[in-house]
């Protein structure tokens, strides 16, 4: 067909010749061209398919510091989850010395009673002097495993392990929070390393050089976060702020916080100091009366079958020891001492923040007044109502120079 475009077609006979021309019409050139396509970055191309007609540009300072923070509250979390194992599985083990060390020590003194016991009725001879060489051992051996448990109070030991835990815990979810809900910064890791640091030092792992005095001299409350010297206060502008609520804090919301600190001293820490003395007296007293009392034990029964009275105080001041150890250690005094301890410590910890919320004069960096309010009114175990009536109760009986008759706390 191309070669009919422009030459004629001839047809021929024997006959006659005709020539024909046929006009075929000329098909007009079209010309493709290929629009050239912008040329755009991966990122402004996502931003223009999901809609977004402008970019924002990116601090990368900012962005760096940000992830290099994650980076290091990622560490710290991996951390403390650490640490909430190895408190868990030590306080187990501690619980375990509690039971067997009170088990062994109470069969310990009643067989070697019952020794010194058969040996009074009819020993004779040797069988006498074997009654009394083993009574003599078991009474001594029973003296000196008390005096070690005493000493390191296993019970107590394993309650401190549980509140580590606990505390551990509770940091461990303020972590993840934080990581949750914001981008982090270089203040939020240092305050979690302070936290992380101060729980170590107030719930030590080891006995050996930094186990906790058992028996100190006066009750003092457990202090297991940073000092008040590593948070950065501003303490200027003393004077009395405008009435003007901002960011949920109002003049009549700091009366109200300084009226329920006064409960607090008045009442929660100083009842439970007061609980604390009178707990670590009986202890003392307990840790003292068990060895002493299987001391004289060990001593009597070595003067059996000499008088009817060796015997007596042999088997009397076993059967007394083993009582006083029971009570002890089987009534976990120790705990109880250790549990008080936290308690008062968690009262501290209540009366602290707020007087440092309070003692921050910028409003802005404050917690938010609201929420503030509302997790004190949930840790004492209160409405916010409840709260106000307190705090209410507190300013009368200060006024009117009374005692008020209850404690801020319903929890414990």
């Amino acid at each position: 067909m191309a070669s009919l475009q422009a030459s004629p077609l001839i047809l021929s006979s024997s006959s006659k010749k005709i020539s024909a021309a046929i006009p075929v019409p000329k098909l007009p050139r079209v010309s493709m061209s290929v629009p050239k396509m912008p040329t755009r970055t991966v990122v402004e191309e996502l931003n223009i398919r999901a809609g977004f007609t402008k970019t924002v540009p990116i601090d990368v300072e900012s962005y760096n510091s940000t992830s290099i923070a994650n980076t290091q509250l990622y560490a710290l979390l991996e951390a403390v989850a650490d640490r909430v194992e190895m408190h868990n599985n030590i306080g187990k083990q501690r619980d375990n010395w509690n039971t067997l060390l009170l088990n062994s020590i109470n069969m310990i003194t009643l067989t070697a009673a019952t020794l010194t016991g058969v040996g009074a009725i009819g020993g004779a001879g040797m069988p006498l002097l074997a009654l009394k060489l083993s009574s003599a051992l078991l009474y001594s051996a029973a003296t000196g495993l008390l005096l070690i448990m005493n000493k390191i109070q296993p019970s107590q030991l394993a309650e401190e392990q549980r509140n580590a835990t606990r505390l551990f815990k509770q940091l461990q979810s303020q972590i993840e929070t934080i990581l949750t809900l914001g981008t982090p910064t270089q203040e939020d890791v240092k305050i979690v390393m302070e936290k992380v640091l101060a729980l170590d030092k107030a719930f030590p792992l080891p006995l050996l050089g930094a186990m906790l005095e058992k028996f100190p001299s006066k009750f003092e409350p457990a202090v297991w976060w940073p000092s008040k010297q590593s948070q950065n206060k501003t303490k200027a502008q003393e004077g009395k702020f405008h009435k003007m609520a901002k960011n949920g804090w109002s003049e009549e919301l700091e009366v109200e916080m300084r009226d329920i600190i006064e409960v607090v001293k008045r009442k929660d820490i100083k009842d439970y100091a007061r609980l604390g003395n009178l707990i670590l007296k009986i202890n003392k007293i307990l840790a003292i009366s068990g060895p002493l009392l299987t001391g004289i034990a060990a001593i009597g029964s070595t003067f059996v079958g000499n008088g009817s009275w060796a015997a007596i105080i042999a088997v009397a001041a076993g059967a007394l020891g083993s009582a006083v150890n029971a009570f002890e250690h089987g009534g976990q005094v120790g705990m109880v001492f250790e549990m008080y301890r936290n308690n008062a410590g968690f009262f501290r910890l209540l009366e602290e923040s707020i007087e440092g919320t309070l003692e921050e004069k910028d409003l802005e960096k404050r917690e938010n007044g609201e929420l503030f309010e509302m997790k004190l009114a949930l840790k004492f175990g209160r409405s916010l109502s409840q709260l106000k009536e307190l705090a209410r109760k507190s300013a009368y009986s200060r006024r009117e120079g009374t005692s008020i008759d209850e404690f801020a706390s319903k929890l414990f």
